[in-house]
């Protein structure tokens, strides 16, 4: 993917580790899948980072290093959140307004998930079959906050599109500052 397809997050003000120059995001969208890539950039070496294991559901990720999408549909207060730990176990949650939610334990739910790192990079693609959060999610325009929280020794970094509160909270409707509109028709020949 080119240099101008990527966005950066942006730290919450204060929990900015100096060993961490840059996170950044890129969404694709398709009829029916989500496909969001995130690179962390720095020095690994200093960055607490899950081992690798197998791709089952986690439990609590997002108290380590992990990388976080929120998404609904426009105009919803229904929004499911998807943690990707670079280890690749993921968890889904179900909010039905803010906060208002948990868990899912299904497994059908499964994300792809593939991990790449050097000493100076971190790479993880995920991708959500998005049939699978409902019939509508695929044909609908969607709002997405991108996020990750960093671990160091030194502690939990926070990185948004947007901290829009005093503290960082991502599931705040303001963070969801990612439009996609669905994919545009191609009609068939018999169109």
């Amino acid at each position: 993917m080119s240099a101008e397809n990527w966005t950066d997050l942006i730290s919450f003000p204060g929990t900015r580790p100096e060993v961490v120059r840059a996170v950044r995001t890129h969404v694709g969208r398709t009829d029916t899948e989500l496909r969001i890539s995130y690179r962390l950039e720095g020095d690994l070496a200093r960055v607490l980072v899950p081992f690798p294991a197998e791709p089952t559901i986690g439990v609590e990720l997002w108290r380590h290093t992990c990388f976080e999408v929120f998404i609904r549909i426009e105009g919803a207060t229904a929004y499911h959140e998807f943690n990707f730990a670079p280890s690749s176990q993921w968890t889904i949650y179900a909010f039905s307004d803010y906060r208002d939610g948990a868990p899912l334990s299904d497994a059908s739910m499964s994300p792809h998930i593939d991990v790449r790192s050097s000493a100076s990079r971190l790479e993880l693609d995920a991708t959500i079959q998005l049939e699978r959060l409902s019939s509508h999610h695929p044909h609908a325009v969607l709002r997405l906050g991108l996020a990750a929280v960093i671990e160091t020794s030194a502690g939990l970094s926070y990185w948004a599109l947007h901290h829009p509160a005093d503290r960082p909270d991502f599931h705040n409707a303001e963070s969801f500052g990612l439009r996609l509109e669905p994919p545009a028709h191609r009609p068939s020949p018999q169109d």
